[in-house]
């Protein structure tokens, strides 16, 4: 903790790439690393996290009501549903990034996630890595891809999803809790129990 005595408060120590917006903190404090379960809410984040792919996190972040709107609250069903006409709408949104090759992977996504046969929660869970690991020192100790990661993009490309290479699906585990890369001086390292 840092702490500014001539103001009377105490900062949280938090990882590095949280501390720049407002915005960053509270995902970082509220969401990032909590574990998620259900098909919709992961779906939701399997959707977001392709979209976000090439742009800043922050930029997603701030379209994520938008998003939701248009994507019928990214219920696999609904978004399954989606035809050439929502294709269409969506393309027209300025809410949401407008990229053909993305909102087409949503459906793509929705209809593969349908046909799982017991559900997008219970595939994407079984590639959580097992046992607790040393909490990374810094953000350079922070890995884009892991064995774990790759082995789960390779079965969601195997049951038809796009969108989602091995360095996706790792910043899918992180956000989703199946890992905790909080960094070792982060207050919210260890905070929350995995899985």
């Amino acid at each position: 903790m840092t702490g500014d005595a001539s103001l009377g408060r105490v900062e949280l120590q938090r990882c590095a790439w949280a501390t720049s917006t407002p915005d960053y903190v509270a995902y970082h404090d509220e969401e990032w690393g909590v574990p998620v379960h259900g098909d919709d809410a992961l779906f939701e984040r399997v959707c977001l996290e392709a979209f976000q792919s090439g742009l800043s996190w922050i930029t997603i972040l701030r379209k994520r009501p938008a998003f939701r709107a248009a994507f019928a609250g990214f219920s696999i069903d609904a978004v399954a549903d989606f035809g050439d006409d929502d294709v269409a709408r969506l393309m027209a949104d300025a809410g949401i990034v407008r990229n053909r090759a993305k909102i087409e992977a949503a459906l793509r996504n929705a209809r593969a996630a349908q046909q799982l046969p017991d559900g997008l929660s219970a595939l994407l869970w079984s590639f959580a890595p097992s046992g607790p690991r040393p909490a990374p020192a810094t953000l350079a100790d922070v890995p884009a891809t892991t064995p774990e990661s790759t082995a789960l993009a390779t079965g969601l490309k195997r049951a038809g999803f796009a969108f989602v290479g091995p360095t996706t699906a790792y910043a899918l585990m992180q956000a989703t809790g199946m890992v905790d890369d909080h960094v070792a001086d982060c207050f919210r390292a260890g905070a929350v129990p995995l899985g």
